[in-house]
């Protein structure tokens, strides 16, 4: 009986750690093809970007803001990227070509 109560412990916890990790916040990196003209806040796909030069750097983006979707957002308002991702992703080669046909 104390097995099964175990078991079933064991088992909802690992169900609620997924649900958990879903709503991680990360630093999320876009790099510029061209500067901004001056230092700016930007908010996009959930997260709040300081974008200075051809930095913009978001503290607690959350994972949908690195998607292609969230690229796309983010190219609308400071123009093509050469790089963007946080700890778990990187949106690069044909993602990346896809997100800066949104800029024009």
């Amino acid at each position: 009986m104390k097995l099964r109560m175990l078991a079933a412990a064991a088992i909802l916890s690992l169900s609620f750690a997924g649900v958990a990790q879903a709503d991680v916040k990360a630093v999320a990196t876009a790099t510029l093809k061209a500067p901004v003209a001056a230092k700016t806040k930007i908010v996009v796909a959930g997260a709040v970007y300081n974008c200075e030069g051809t930095t913009c750097i978001s503290l607690a983006a959350p994972a949908r803001a690195v998607t292609v979707a969230g690229c796309k957002a983010l190219v609308k308002k400071v123009g093509e990227l050469t790089a963007f991702s946080n700890a778990m992703r990187a949106i690069e080669g044909e993602e990346l070509a896809t997100c800066n046909a949104a800029a024009s």
